[in-house]
């Protein structure tokens, strides 16, 4: 879970930087600076998932991305667009954690399996 997780943080830290690359024509210093600290701050957070808090930091910064649209419009869609990357992140990490830990329980109950 950690690994796509950390994932869509990264690409979203990359994507905040293009977006900044549209804002420095169109916004004040201001939203230029807050969206920076948004691409920060998915990236160190994206370093953090090993504690439980990384995954709630996460959602939150999702809210701020999209929220960015206020400044670029077009924000609002890839934001939407990776928010339901996250959820999707989340999914299957956990789904895929729950079959590894099956099929650990099971090495553990049959013992190694012989050639």
């Amino acid at each position: 879970m950690r690994i796509l997780c950390a994932a869509v943080l990264s690409m979203e830290s990359i994507l905040m930087g293009f977006a900044l690359l549209i804002a420095k024509d169109q916004a004040s210093i201001d939203q230029i600076w807050f969206g920076a600290a948004i691409a920060i701050l998915l990236l160190l957070t994206s370093g953090i998932l090993k504690r439980k808090g990384g995954y709630l930091l996460g959602s939150i910064w999702q809210i701020f991305v999209i929220g960015y649209g206020l400044v670029i419009p077009l924000m609002f869609y890839l934001g939407g667009l990776f928010a339901i990357l996250w959820v999707v992140a989340i999914y299957l990490g956990r789904k895929g954690e729950a079959i590894k830990a099956i099929n650990i329980a099971s090495l553990d109950k049959d013992g190694p399996k012989q050639r």
